[in-house]
């Protein structure tokens, strides 16, 4: 048998490994949290003065919701993501945005520095 201080670290490895992995969820998540809440200003005019109310996990498996005020009216975004990052569907108050409006969103602006400059993250 193996000394009491050798089976220690061996010991300890299934909660390094588990809090290795929560790790990767939680920059998995923030980069998700981040994607969907970047795509309100492209998918609302700013003219109409969006604000910002609630940005968390969505109510599907990898999704994300965005909810926010126009006015005195609330809406939502459902973003849908692939098991990483990627961001593979979107719902704008319960409406599906289509295949081809999904990829010019991803291609023309969230893939821009626009989307950084225009992210509506409350400031730290």
């Amino acid at each position: 048998m193996p000394p009491r201080a050798a089976r220690a670290p061996v010991a300890l490895l299934p909660i390094v490994i588990v809090c290795v992995l929560a790790g990767c969820d939680s920059s998995v998540d923030r980069l998700r949290i981040t994607t969907c809440r970047r795509t309100l200003p492209a998918l609302v005019a700013s003219d109409l003065s969006p604000r910002l109310l609630h940005v968390g996990r969505g109510s599907a498996p990898d999704s994300v919701r965005v909810d926010y005020a126009l006015g005195q009216r609330q809406h939502r975004i459902d973003c849908l993501f692939d098991g990483g990052a990627g961001l593979i569907g979107l719902r704008l108050d319960h409406k599906a945005v289509s295949g081809g409006a999904l990829f010019m969103l991803k291609k023309y602006y969230l893939e821009t520095l626009d989307s950084e400059a225009n992210d509506p993250a409350p400031p730290r």
